[in-house]
This record gives structure tokens, sequence and C-alpha cells, in this order.
């Protein structure tokens, strides 16, 4: 029996894809398999040496201490483009409040008082305030163009807006689904400079840490709106400030609430809506507990973001799943022990990412469990199963 600790709620939908005969999931578990969360912080946590690999039902893994992970040999799951569209929406959102004035125009509708023909009459007076634009034919620029980034792009285009995206980095199925409309552009300054809406979707590393800083902001247009769903940590926020008391950036549309954003005029902060839709909580669940099986029965990994993708077709055969340091002569000395043991090796497939290798390895008869002593006493092997 299998166990998976769950850390937060978790979708039930997603819950589901464990087989109850052969997995026990609860909140609180002794020496759990696997781990599930959402956003518990994990950094001060006492991870279990009995964990073998770590699920995120989202996108960012920041709650995670996958340097930590790494470490011990074990891979951290997410779940990228799951919560896409959930995200794209509230993006949208974000274009049509600061393009139309709309949470202003709000709070001036919500304060009017008096009989409906004096409400009538102010509106009227007053709605001359909340003049806006509208998106057609304005320039939008998108800083990342994953999953979510690709999205916003040809939704943005969809609206008659004209995009420039920049991502060096772009992937070739996300590069298919972008719209040929979208201009590439050569670089982050390019898309500052040309733009008069800038949306982020970059992940939160340390070379994207205050990625738009005084320097940045200076070059963007003037009253140009700046939109971040993606991490809090990417915008320098002190800089964002300044930025718009000065009135040279027009609005900051953000996801993440603090003290500072929240007494500045010219600020839309929400309270970290992205992925909080139930179709989103139930597709970030399902594709990681999905992703967490494969890994768990068959050693197959997708969607790591620390170790290497590997799918190997599995034939009945006994299968051996071993992570170790990526360096020279591993496999000759795997291959020996397996021979060591009097067994076959039938297929056998090499991946790696970084620092460290995965190897995964059907042979075409029982394993004795001496086996798991000799891989594992090769000098680097940081864990073997026998699946």
């Amino acid at each position: 029996m299998l166990k998976i600790q769950t850390l937060n709620n978790i979708s039930v939908a997603g819950l589901e894809r464990f087989a109850r005969d052969r997995y026990e999931v609860a909140s609180e578990l002794a020496r759990p398999d696997a781990i599930m969360v959402r956003s518990a912080n994990m950094h001060d946590m006492d991870v279990p040496d009995s964990v073998l690999a770590v699920g995120r039902a989202g996108a960012g893994v920041n709650n995670i201490p996958v340097p930590t992970l790494s470490a011990r040999g074990v891979p951290v799951f997410n779940a990228p483009g799951a919560n896409a569209n959930a995200v794209k929406e509230l993006v949208l959102a974000g274009l049509f409040l600061a393009s139309r004035n709309l949470c202003d125009a709000w709070a001036f509708a919500k304060q009017l008082d008096g009989s409906d023909a004096e409400i009538s009459k102010a509106v009227e007076a007053g709605k001359k305030n909340f003049v806006g634009v509208e998106l057609p034919g304005r320039v939008i620029g998108i800083l990342g163009l994953g999953a979510i980034g690709v999205k916003v792009a040809n939704a943005a285009h969809a609206l008659g807006m004209r995009v420039t995206g920049y991502d060096p980095k772009i992937t070739v199925d996300r590069a298919w689904q972008l719209s040929s409309a979208v201009t590439p552009a050569a670089s982050v300054g390019q898309v500052l400079a040309e733009s008069d809406y800038v949306s982020v979707h970059v992940p939160l590393i340390e070379s994207t840490r205050g990625l738009l800083g005084r320097e940045r902001l200076a070059s963007m247009h003037k009253g140009a709106v700046l939109l971040n769903f993606s991490r809090a940590e990417i915008v320098d926020e002190d800089a964002v400030v300044a930025a718009l008391k000065s009135g040279h950036l027009g609005t900051y549309v953000c996801d993440f609430p603090s003290n500072q954003l929240l007494s500045c005029d010219n600020v839309i902060a929400l309270p970290h809506l992205g992925a909080s839709t139930r179709q989103a909580e139930e597709n970030c669940a399902v594709m990681v507990a999905d992703q967490l099986r494969a890994y768990l029965e068959d050693g197959n990994i997708t969607n790591s973001v620390n170790f290497p993708e590997l799918h190997m077709p599995r034939d009945g055969n006994q299968r051996l799943a071993l992570v170790h340091a990526n360096v020279p002569n591993m496999l000759g000395q795997i291959s020996t022990c397996v021979a060591q043991a009097n067994l076959n090796i039938v297929d056998m497939l090499n991946k790696s990412r970084e620092d460290l290798a995965y190897t995964v390895l059907d042979v075409d008869s029982p394993v004795n469990e001496d086996i798991r002593g000799l891989l594992g006493g090769i000098e680097g092997v940081l864990g073997v199963r026998v699946l």
C-alpha cells in the first residue's frame, strides 16, 4: 500500500485518481511515499526520509525546497498549464479593469445616494471622470510565452490588440500554439519600449527576481499599464510605487496585495485569484496525481522541475529505477551489478538533468532484493527502487 500525504485541501477529482486498493491518502500519515501540496510552506518542514516524490498542484514551486529534495534524489512535480486558462481569464479581466477605470467607477456608483432621479443626474455628471480607452489597436507586450503567456497573447490578438512577445526559451509546442500575428521581440527592453500594456508570465527564479526594476520601468511608455499575475517578486515593488507616484506608470494590476500597494493610487491588487477556479483546482490536482502515480508505479517522469523527462513503456517485466549523480561510468557500473545478479536487461533508458541522472531498466526475471544493496552501494547512487 502506497501512502500519499496531503498538505492542503486537494481537489477530490485529483485524489480519486489514487485507487483505494493500492493507495492510502490522508493529511496525517506516518512515513508517506509521496506528498501532494498546494500552498503550504515546506521549507521549514521535516520531510520524512520515506518520501519518494513531491507533487505541487499548481505551477510555481517556490514553497518547496527543491534543491534539498534534489540532493536526496526526490523529484518535484508540478502542473504547468493546468491553470493556464484561469490565469488568462484573470489577465483579461485586469486589462478591462484598467482600460475602462472600472474599479474607480464601481466605487463611485456604490456610494451614490438619493432618489433614482438624483442618482441618474449624479451618474451623468460623474461618468466623465472614468473615461477609458478601447483595446483594439493598442500594443500589449508579453514577457514569457509558456502555457499562460501564449494563451494571453492569442486572446489579446483576438481582441484586436497588436501583440509582441519575448521568451528566449519558448518550446516548440508553445511556438506552434502561438498566433502567427504575434511579433517576436529580441529583448525585454524592446517589449517594454514598444508596449502600452505589459503582462508578465515568467517563473520566479534567481534570474527573474526583480526583473522589472527602476530602469526598465522608466523605459516603458508614459501611462502604460503593467500586469503581473506571475509572482510578486518578479517586479520591484518600490520601483513600481515610485513610477506610479511620478505619473510615469499609469496602472499596476497584480494578484499580490501588500500594505505598500494597497496604500498607493492606481493599483488594482487582487487576492491571488489566478488559479482560483473549480476547474483549475481540479485540473492541477488530476495532472499531479497522474504524474505521481506514473512515477511511483512505473518510474516514468513528466513535468518534474528538477528531474529529466523519461518515459519507457512497460511490458510486464520487473523494473529497476535508479536516481544517481550525472557522472561518467555510472551506466557501466549499474550494468555490471545487474549482470552479477544473473539478470538480463531487456530494455534500458537513461536521462540526465544538470547534476542528476535517472536510469530505468527492465529485466527478464524476478529481482532478488539483494540487487537493491548492490546498486545502492555504487558511489553516487541516491536511490534504488524495484517496481
